[in-house]
């Protein structure tokens, strides 16, 4: 029997013997397997864009290297130089490291009787909170309002409130102080968590996330005989985990670093957060003792980057988010 020829009453078959046969049958043309020949040309040009693909890829990654050194070394030579002993002048360059490293310039900072650390960490750490959560619960409410309800004039109103991003801070102090002061709440926690439960940011952020989820949900909803009260808190809330964590991110780590709205709305010491805390250690200890002051900075910081370290794919998507079509 011929090779590729079954058994089969006369007809030309594929062979179905063994491997042998299978190999030694013959191949269909390169067009209806759809193979290109290439040629010594075709590769060299492929070989040719590998090379430029793994040059770019090097080249990106010194670059990013570089800019991470250039990002970290600042703080690299503020926990350095935290180190050195303290009522010590600014370390010279060429002395960057310490002969012994001095670890009790934190505990000394932190048991100054004069600025009490741990009074403004409390302080800062309980207005946080406040904010992040009241701010979540608001801006939550009324982002849904202006995403999930008809009423008239809604985006008339919505883009008016908008606007107000425009505002800069710095314009709408004098008014929000007073009036605090006309509240009486100068020098106490309302002063420092009022005006930061709401927010025109915040709001666009979340009601463009709810402008995403299907109107189905809420019609299923009404059938079942929820109220709208209730559809926000039983399946809007729940299903915006992601743009919730976000604004909590943000919220969090512009109240941690907020300088000018303790400062001016509070007087007395206990009452001070730690970014107006720093600058009283700075005042109390003059321009000369830099390692305790840049001790006194490593504390204020290391809870923002912890946050922020954490929470930092929030921003991307925070970034993102905000960059939607309403």
């Amino acid at each position: 029997m011929d090779r590729g020829q079954g058994s089969g009453a006369g007809g030309q078959v594929p062979a179905t013997g063994t491997g042998a046969e299978i190999t030694s049958a013959p191949l269909p043309p390169k067009e209806v397997l759809g193979v290109v020949d290439g040629g010594p040309g075709e590769n060299g040009k492929q070989r040719g864009l590998k090379g430029a693909g793994a040059v770019s890829a090097t080249v990106s990654y010194i670059l990013m290297v570089a800019l991470a050194v250039c990002m970290i070394a600042p703080f690299v030579w503020m926990v350095i130089t935290s180190l050195h002993p303290s009522k010590g002048v600014l370390p010279d360059p060429s002395h960057l490291f310490p002969n012994r490293w001095h670890w009790e310039n934190y505990w000394t900072v932190l048991t100054m009787p004069d600025t009490p650390i741990a009074r403004y960490f409390f302080n800062t750490t309980f207005v946080c909170i406040s904010v992040v959560a009241g701010s979540l619960l608001f801006n939550s409410m009324a982002a849904y309002g202006f995403a999930r309800t008809e009423f008239k004039g809604r985006d008339l109103l919505f883009y008016a409130f908008l606007a107000t991003m425009m505002v800069p801070g710095a314009v709408t102090m004098i008014p929000v102080f007073l009036i605090v002061r006309s509240l009486g709440w100068l020098d106490t926690y309302y002063a420092l968590i009022v005006p930061g439960l709401s927010s025109a940011f915040g709001i666009f952020l979340l009601r463009q996330f709810f402008m995403t989820l299907p109107k189905e949900l809420d019609d299923a909803a009404r059938l079942d005989g929820c109220s709208e009260a209730a559809i926000y808190w039983r399946i809007a809330l729940p299903l915006s985990g992601p743009a919730l964590a976000t604004l909590a991110a943000f919220t969090f780590i512009g109240t941690w670093t907020d300088f000018f709205g303790p400062l001016i709305y509070t007087s007395s010491t206990s009452m001070h957060t730690l970014e107006v805390g720093l600058a009283v250690f700075k005042d109390a200890f003059g321009g000369s003792n830099w390692p305790l002051q840049m001790t006194a900075a490593v504390i204020v910081l290391i809870p923002c980057l912890l946050i922020f370290l954490f929470t930092q794919r929030f921003f991307v998507k925070g970034i993102t988010m905000t960059g939607l079509k309403g």
